[in-house]
C-alpha cells in the first residue's frame, strides 16, 4: 500500500518521502508507527542530533520517535493524510485524509491540525 521513494520536497540529505503504491480510499489506515517516548526533561540531548527534526509531542510530559516509515512523511499544508495518536497502543496512526491515488506522496499537516496554517517550529525564528 506505501513505500519510501525519493521525494522532490525533502531537501534533507535523503530526500524521501512516503507514496502510495495503489489508490487508497478516504479514510483508510495506511500506516501504523510505534512510537519510542521519552520525557521531555531528556529533549535538549536530542535537540543536539538530527533526531530533533523528526521528534513528535506525545501527550503532555513526553516527546516520540516514531519507527516504521512515521518520520518519513512529510509535510504540506493542503494533506492527503492525517494522524491520530494511539496512548493505548503506543502508535501513531496515519489515515488517508482525502482519497490518494497510486503514485502520489503521502504528506501530513505537522502541525497535528489538517487545516493550521501557522508556520512550523523550524520555519519560526
Amino acid at each position: 500500500m506505501i513505500e519510501v521513494k525519493t521525494s522532490s520536497l525533502s531537501d534533507g540529505e535523503f530526500n524521501r518521502g512516503v507514496f502510495a503504491t495503489c489508490d487508497i480510499a478516504k479514510g483508510t489506515m495506511v500506516h501504523e508507527a510505534p512510537v519510542i517516548a521519552y520525557p521531555n526533561d531528556q529533549h535538549p540531548h536530542i535537540e543536539k542530533t538530527l533526531l530533533s527534526d523528526y521528534a513528535f509531542e506525545y501527550g503532555i510530559n513526553h516527546t516520540a520517535i516514531l519507527l516504521g516509515y512515521g518520520m518519513l512523511f512529510n509535510h504540506s499544508y493542503e494533506p492527503n493524510a492525517t494522524y491520530e495518536i494511539s496512548f493505548e497502543k503506543h502508535t501513531f496512526d496515519f489515515f488517508a485524509y482525502t482519497d490518494i491515488k497510486a503514485g502520489e506522496e503521502i504528506l501530513i499537516n505537522y502541525n497535528g491540525d489538517e487545516n493550521d496554517k501557522e508556520l512550523l517550529w523550524f520555519d519560526q525564528e
